[in-house]
């Protein structure tokens, strides 16, 4: 039980952290941002190597190791992201009278490089740990993919909270792309599919026949699993999607973007 324990604070502690660290590097001076990317760019790296290493070990460090490396490697997605290294092509805001398929495109245009990116170290990864018996790590970059991926979706088919505060200055174009609104049709089958697979994995770990790396294992992908749940459910419920971050969130003086496009998430 107490593996249990450590492995659930492990993985909250490591998702809350890891993504304060991400928000709060990339508001830093632009010669900050470089760095941290050379330095995200190289533990990605290691993380790479670490997860060929790991993936025919089957100890509890083992799990911990390919989790943590995970990680490691999406917070390389996430700060190329953020930092405006990777993005897409599309790097202007759209009007708000734009929709249908234009808004559809314009929108995946402007996440096209980042998303072919994540696409190409999750195929990396998976070749990496091919038929191995430590699958923590690949299971860890599919969850985090698959949910950020629904949490776009969302964001695009309209929600209550659109986080704006965790956008950087230099995305502020991105607004233009959300919808506020209470709920979508696709937000309920969403965080369905993802309870179903939590369920799922719960009671994996619960099997009397799991070895306690196993069970270490599965604890933590779904605790993120549901961590990933909670951020959804966040999206449509009156809270603060803020508030465990915001000894990272720095204030940013309003930009232009930001201020000419406020009209187009305002409340439908």
């Amino acid at each position: 039980m107490s593996d249990v324990f450590m492995a659930l604070g492990f993985a909250i502690f490591i998702w809350w952290f890891s993504t304060g660290i991400v928000i709060l590097l990339n508001r830093m001076s632009r010669s900050a941002v470089t760095m941290s990317l050379v330095i995200s760019s190289v533990l990605s790296l290691g993380a790479l190597f670490a997860l060929d290493h790991t993936a025919n070990q089957t100890g509890v460090a083992a799990s911990y190791c390919a989790f943590t490396s995970a990680l490691l490697v999406w917070g390389w997605n996430e700060l190329s992201f953020l930092t405006g290294w990777i993005t897409g092509p599309q790097k202007t805001a759209i009007a708000p009278t734009t929709s249908g398929w234009p808004r559809f495109i314009a929108s995946f245009r402007a996440v096209l490089w980042h998303e072919i990116g994540i696409l190409l170290v999750g195929v990396a990864i998976v070749v990496l740990t091919w038929n191995a018996p430590n699958q923590v790590g690949t299971a860890t970059y599919m969850v985090l993919w698959v949910m950020r991926t629904s949490a776009k979706l969302n964001l695009y088919f309209g929600v209550r909270n659109l986080s704006e505060a965790f956008l950087p200055g230099h995305l502020a174009y991105l607004q233009s792309f959300f919808k506020r609104r209470r709920m979508n049709a696709f937000f309920p089958f969403a965080v369905l599919c993802a309870s179903v697979y939590l369920w799922l994995l719960v009671s994996a770990a619960s099997s009397p026949l799991a070895s306690t790396s196993q069970v270490v294992g599965t604890v933590l992908v779904s605790t993120l699993l549901a961590l990933a749940i909670i951020e959804h459910l966040m999206l449509v419920l009156p809270v603060d999607t803020t508030a465990l971050w915001r000894w990272a969130i720095r204030k940013q003086p309003a930009t232009n973007a930001s201020v000419a496009f406020t009209s187009s998430v305002a409340p439908k």
